[in-house]
């Protein structure tokens, strides 16, 4: 049997792993809640330990704790901060839905390594905790985790997803191809305007989510128990904040509202919304980019992804999409994550939000993966990608849709037959026109020039 100590809580006795810097509360939990075996993420247990070391500062500045007391606790924070601290939080993420035994967890973890420090007993309550509550700290570790991940992951992500969209729309602007509506013919765009408009979709998405980094800068503690202060020194909430944001180099600051920020979980939801949002545009743009790449023969057969791996284990020679393939799964999994995050949002009961666990791991876990995915589809997708151009020229010589451009000159009905009769035959729609109107061979050439059509010197026509 693996060897054990005894620890004790309120509740009494417990045996503990001997090895174990945690103590009597994580342990019950994890005996508790033997659910998943998926934990918390790093980036979320990095805020929590980063809020213990600004809270012992701001205890030390107040003189609430001790300073070598407090010295010790931070200390401690570093050595986790700097190290494995992963080892040491063994809790699943489905717990208690304030998620106290994870702030137990770091608040036992931090007193063992303080304690080892200071040569006498350093408290993981009445120290590591002074002025705070599960119940204000987790939500503050929330918003710090998404805070971080958000301005260090996913924004500079996106920024580089739209530059490289950007570089290349501007390599390819040469390239006319069908413009497609309802997946059917329509008429010609550049390949320029197709890729700028994906650009303006990120574009967009960063403006939005830019937006809620200050709601995110507000924290919750200093509320404590149950938004009132209670135990907490008036000045403990703006001196830890104050301590965080030279910790972490993004500026925090004391909620407006405890009770909202602690009843429920409207930015957090907010923020989840947008993801959503930005996981929709991404959809949009990695299938894009597989309908532009199917075939190579019976599809449409317009772009040739870069090959990135063999597509098959039977079929040789095949050679699928990838990256956009695992873009739409992100997107999938961002907007699985926001429904769960609906109705956690939803879940406060008076003074508490109750599933705060999961609003952390999901918040996380969709901020750093489209901050991956959005890398890997700039960098593996879009930048490389050829354009097939002897395929687009093929496809807009035959495209009868170009008729359109006759509507102002012989009206939509007489187009329309035109068109029919150009389907009909399988011939370019120059050739019919020709034989059905008077405009001449020249003209026709200039009114059905797909480039002059992309570039909007159509000559009118609506709808």
């Amino acid at each position: 049997m693996p060897a054990t100590r005894l620890e004790h809580d309120s509740l009494g006795d417990i045996a503990v792993p001997a090895d174990a810097l945690y103590g009597a509360q994580t342990q019950r939990a994890v005996l508790n809640f033997p659910v998943s075996g998926g934990r918390l993420p790093a980036a979320f247990i990095r805020a929590l330990i980063q809020l213990k070391l600004a809270a012992a500062r701001a205890n030390a500045r107040l003189g609430k704790v001790a300073p070598d007391t407090a010295q010790a606790i931070e200390a401690a924070c570093r050595e986790l901060l700097d190290g494995d601290f992963m080892q040491h939080f063994p809790l699943d993420v489905f717990q208690t839905g304030s998620g106290t035994s994870s702030n137990m967890n770091a608040n036992e973890v931090i007193a063992t390594l303080a304690t080892r420090r200071l040569g006498r007993p350093v408290s993981a309550n009445d120290h590591v905790n002074h002025g705070q509550s599960s119940n204000d700290v987790i939500p503050s570790a929330i918003h710090v985790s998404a805070g971080v991940v958000l301005a260090e992951q996913l924004l500079p992500a996106l920024h580089h997803l739209s530059k490289v969209t950007r570089d290349k729309a501007r390599s390819v602007h040469e390239h006319v191809k069908t413009g497609r509506t309802h997946l059917m013919d329509a008429m010609p765009v550049r390949l320029s305007q197709a890729l700028g408009g994906w650009a303006s979709q990120v574009d967009a998405q960063i403006a939005r989510l830019e937006g809620l980094r200050a709601d995110l800068a507000q924290l919750a503690l200093g509320g404590t128990a149950v938004g009132t202060g209670v135990n907490a020194h008036p000045d403990f909430a703006r001196l830890a904040c104050e301590e965080l944001t030279g910790l972490v180099r993004q500026v925090f600051r004391p909620g407006d509202d405890y009770f909202a920020l602690m009843g429920a979980q409207d930015t957090a939801l907010a923020v989840s919304g947008q993801l959503k949002g930005l996981a929709a545009s991404l959809m949009k743009i990695a299938n894009d980019l597989r309908w532009m790449n199917s075939g190579p023969l019976a599809g449409l057969g317009e772009i040739e992804l870069e090959a990135l791996q063999p597509g098959s284990s039977i079929m040789p020679g095949k050679v699928n999409p990838v990256i956009p393939e695992a873009t739409t799964m992100v997107a999938a999994q961002v907007i699985g994550n926001d429904a769960a995050i609906t109705i956690a949002g939803q879940s406060g009961n008076f003074e508490l939000n109750v599933m705060l666990p999961l609003v952390a791991r999901n918040l996380v876990e969709s901020l750093e993966l489209l901050a991956n995915i959005s890398r890997l589809l700039a960098d593996k997708a879009i930048a490389g990608f050829n354009v097939r151009g002897d395929r687009l020229r093929d496809a807009l010589s035959r495209n009868p849709i170009l008729v359109t451009a006759l509507n102002p000159l012989i009206g939509y009905a007489r187009a329309a037959e035109i068109a029919k009769q150009a389907y009909r035959e399988g011939r370019p729609i120059i050739d019919v026109a020709d034989e059905q109107t008077t405009l001449g061979r020249a003209e026709l050439e200039r009114l059905l020039d797909p480039s002059r059509l992309a570039d909007g010197e159509g000559e009118g026509g609506g709808g």
